[in-house]
């Protein structure tokens, strides 16, 4: 019997002069008659700020259960439906403020969203909240990636000094701590991403800087390792390849699109060399996104689409208010309107970001069949610092035997940290007895039409 089919190693790089670029995973890169590798579960957790409008079912289903009539801020995630659970009644108590602590509700609920702990009032060196959940799935995942862990975000980060009543920025620039004194910065420049995922293979810092100069592709470097690889491979290897480098190459284009552009028209608080729409800058960090799960670069992602208290404005939405001023709206139906169509944009950037990863192939399947994304808000009524029932969406139907489709309310006070927890049982995270304020796990939709309570 003559075999034909190559393995080729599973971290294998396209390599060229002074550069070096990570492949997508391969079918090539299982043994001939080796059964294919189970593939690995993916984990994001996405926060949008200054909470979700909800006074009328905006973002809430009217009715529990499955057949549930779609709602506005949720219509564009229509498509994904069969694959959401929409999760209501969760509470993160750790955002309340204690005696004797004045504000500070914003950077107390962003701090809690993952963690399920106090943060600390203080705007010194001396702050204090806990480990992140996403950090405990990156110790775990990180065994088997390049890289444990991106944090990525949409705005720049104020790391010193206090940035609302006593608590310093630290807490509300980010919503993923490494351990309990730790907050990791969220990256929000595309350029810096981009060179984290492909320039820490080897390639040299001098070629990327004359690809930049020049206005070239680091694919033009590897072109020729490109050609031979492609003779090595079968025809499903080579179209993931192609499909792969054209995401490269029209990213680094818009890359280089953007840092062409008029530093003075970037919206406040946005880094050189980030797109000045900010929906062209979601889906440029998005695609990026996808690319570190395409090559299993890591597993896991955190994305903060803006600090609490954002100031953004979003002009493609024919105004120009600011995002935080319209949240607190007094009854005021203009500025619920304008909330409503700024949630409305979140959600229609995260459908984007679920419609990349559903078209990119995985296995015998799509990234996206193998991967946990949360999505929600640290506040529910932001006009109120409301941080009970939380607006929240989980897209993992078939993830550790999750059912999609279903909206579920689970008991008043039922705290977050529940869930996160459930979510790393469900990916497989082994040895995890509680998270913050955690008092067990949920029951999740698996089969019934009913959803059991806890």
């Amino acid at each position: 019997m003559v075999i034909f089919k190559k393995s080729i190693p599973r971290r294998t790089f396209l390599r060229g002069t002074g550069a070096a670029l990570a492949l997508p995973v391969l079918d090539a890169m299982t043994p001939a008659f080796a059964a294919p590798p189970a593939r690995p579960i993916r984990m994001a957790f996405m926060e949008v700020p200054n909470g979700i409008f909800d006074l009328g079912h905006e973002w809430s289903p009217k009715t529990e259960g499955t057949g549930w009539e779609i709602t506005p801020t949720l219509q564009p995630l229509e498509p994904f439906r069969d694959r959401m659970v929409v999760i209501a009644g969760l509470d993160q108590q750790q955002a309340a403020g204690l005696d004797g602590e004045v504000g500070g509700d914003h950077p107390r609920a962003c701090t809690a969203f993952l963690t399920g702990t106090h943060a600390k009032m203080t705007s010194g060196a001396d702050i204090h909240a806990g480990i992140s959940v996403d950090q405990i799935a990156a110790r775990e995942f990180g065994k088997s990636t390049q890289l444990a862990s991106l944090e990525i975000g949409l705005e720049s980060a104020e790391i010193v000094g206090a940035c609302e009543s006593a608590y310093g920025c630290a807490y509300y620039d980010t919503i993923s701590w490494r351990n309990d004194t730790t907050p990791l910065p969220m990256e929000n420049r595309p350029r810096a991403v981009f060179e984290r995922l492909f320039g820490d293979g080897g390639t040299d810092p001098k070629v990327r800087l004359e690809i930049r100069r020049e206005d070239e592709s680091i694919l033009d470097a590897v072109s020729a390792d490109v050609k031979n690889m492609r003779l090595k491979v079968g025809g499903t290897d080579r179209a993931k390849i192609d499909q792969y480098l054209d995401a490269i190459r029209d990213v680094e284009r818009r890359m280089q699109l953007a840092e062409k552009q008029d530093i003075h028209a970037l919206p406040v608080g946005s880094p050189v060399g980030a797109p000045e729409v900010f929906s062209d800058y979601f889906r440029l960090m998005a695609d990026l996104m996808v690319l570190a799960w395409q090559t299993d670069l890591t597993r896991v992602i955190t994305f903060q689409m803006g600090h609490e208290m954002s100031g953004r404005a979003y002009p493609e939405l024919g105004f120009g208010d600011a995002h935080h001023p319209c949240t607190h709206h007094q009854g005021d139906r203009e500025k619920q309107v304008k909330t409503i169509a700024i949630n409305g944009l979140h959600t229609k950037m995260l459908a984007y970001y679920l419609g990349k990863l559903r078209d990119t192939k995985d296995g015998d399947g799509s990234i996206l069949d193998h991967s946990m994304i949360l999505y929600g808000a640290a506040l529910s009524d932001a006009n109120l610092h409301l941080y009970t029932n939380l607006p929240l969406v989980l897209v993992a139907s078939g993830i550790g035997g999750i059912k999609g489709g279903v909206h579920v309310k689970y008991p008043n006070r039922t705290p977050m940290t529940n869930l996160l927890l459930t979510m790393l049982d469900k990916a497989g995270v082994p040895h995890v007895g509680r998270l913050g304020d955690s008092t067990g796990r949920l029951e999740l939709p698996s089969g019934q039409t009913k959803v059991a309570k806890i």
